[in-house]
C-alpha cells in the first residue's frame, strides 16, 4: 500500500518540500515541534531504518546534515536535533528539528494544525538558508 510520504513525493498530497534529489526529499512536518521541523525521507518505501541499504542510510543523513547546517544559520538553536521513529507513518523518515530543550523533542509539543502558510513561510527561510550554503537541490 502507498505510504503517505510517498503521496506526497509523487504530488497527490501537498508538500513544503526544500530538498530533492534521486534519492530522497525533505520536506516540513505538518504538525512541527518547532519553526522548520523537517522529515528526510528516502523515495523507497522501506518501513524500517535497519532495512536501508547502508549506502542510502549515508546519503540520508548526509541531507540530514545539511539541513541541520541550514537550520543553525536561519534558526540559530542551541543543537538541531535528529529523532529516527517511524511510528505514525510506515516509511522510513528522519526529523530533523532545531532545539533549545531535550523538551523541544517531545511529540506531545507537536504543533498540529499548523496553517499552511506558516510551513510555507518557513520553507522558504530553510531553502534560503540551504541556497546560501550552496545545495542545488533545493526545491520550491
Amino acid at each position: 500500500m502507498t505510504t503517505l510520504f510517498t503521496k506526497i513525493i509523487e504530488g497527490d498530497l501537498p508538500g513544503e518540500f526544500v530538498w530533492k534529489d534521486e534519492r530522497c526529499v525533505a520536506f516540513l512536518s505538518i504538525a512541527p515541534l518547532n519553526p522548520g521541523h523537517t522529515l528526510v525521507v528516502p523515495r523507497v518505501e522501506i518501513e524500517h531504518w535497519i532495512d536501508l541499504e547502508p549506502d542510502l542510510v549515508g546519503h540520508i543523513f548526509q541531507v540530514t546534515q545539511s539541513i541541520g547546517k541550514a537550520m543553525e544559520k536561519e534558526y540559530a538553536p542551541e543543537k538541531v536535533g535528529t529523532i529516527v521513529l517511524g511510528l505514525e507513518v510506515p516509511h522510513v523518515h528522519v526529523h530533523v528539528v532545531p532545539v533549545w530543550s531535550p523538551t523541544d523533542l517531545d511529540f506531545h509539543n507537536a504543533k498540529a494544525g499548523t496553517p499552511p502558510e506558516a510551513l510555507a513561510a518557513e520553507a522558504v527561510r530553510l531553502r534560503g538558508a540551504l541556497v546560501k550554503l550552496g545545495y542545488p537541490q533545493v526545491s520550491e
